[in-house]
């Protein structure tokens, strides 16, 4: 008899992930249904109580929300705490959260129109230029955040080869307009980006976050959920 509060505990526990899954999919217009985990036992006393002390959430391939600046993520690991239901069902909401993100060197390199790699120190990229007729020309940006989750690209150095001043004019205006990330649960702010073997790695954190998209305010996924009698915390058992 022992075995049956956590046999229920456990149930509650996979309705509830698989519900917060569809509904950050739905949010978040991922193609794949995110990994959720909700930690702490028991869930059950969670529920009742109105907040999730944990959650645990991994995503992939979320798509900007427009398609000429924002950076799509490749991967999005998220830990929020302290996860409820705003008062009128339409969102959900954490205390805080933090975050790491993914952003490819194929994405990046298609919101600069310019194929970036990774470049000699975890703060810089390296793109290599072809000039006519036929010469090599590597540079090199340092990668920093600026307010308003924008990545920026500095201080352009010439690492390779003979570059023309009217090459290095052009390839400052590819390089000084910021990139920006829209598509993140609202709340999150960008601290820190380093270079990676695959793309760009940033970490994120922030206070009271909401989890619904930027494209899609008045019909977010927890509205969704709400709408056909699935809250994902007011109904899991």
């Amino acid at each position: 008899m022992v075995l049956v509060p956590v046999v229920v505990d456990r149930v509650a526990t996979a309705q509830v992930e698989s519900r917060t899954a569809k509904a950050f999919q739905e949010g978040m217009h991922t193609p794949s249904v995110p990994e959720v985990h909700v930690r702490g036992f028991p869930v059950l006393t969670q529920l009742a109580s109105g907040t999730l002390r944990r959650v645990d959430i991994t995503a992939h391939d979320i798509p900007a929300s427009d398609l000429t600046g924002p950076l799509p993520v490749s991967e999005l690991s998220l830990r929020p705490a302290g996860v409820r239901r705003s008062d009128d069902d339409t969102k959900a909401l954490a205390r805080s959260a933090d975050a790491t993100a993914l952003l490819t060197c194929t994405h990046v390199s298609d919101a600069l129109g310019l194929e970036i790699s990774r470049g000699a120190r975890p703060d810089q990229v390296r793109a290599t230029v072809l000039l006519p007729p036929g010469d090599d020309v590597t540079v090199a940006a340092n990668v920093s955040v600026l307010s308003g989750n924008r990545i920026a690209f500095k201080n352009l150095q010439v690492t390779g080869g003979l570059l023309p001043e009217v090459g290095r004019v052009a390839l400052s205006r590819v390089f000084e307009r910021p990139i920006q990330l829209r598509n993140i649960p609202h709340g999150l702010r960008l601290r820190s980006v380093t270079t990676t073997e695959h793309g760009l790695g940033a970490r994120l954190s922030g206070e009271s976050v909401t989890f619904r998209s930027d494209e899609a305010p008045r019909n977010d996924s927890v509205r969704s959920e709400v709408a056909r009698g699935n809250s994902p915390y007011g109904n899991a058992v």
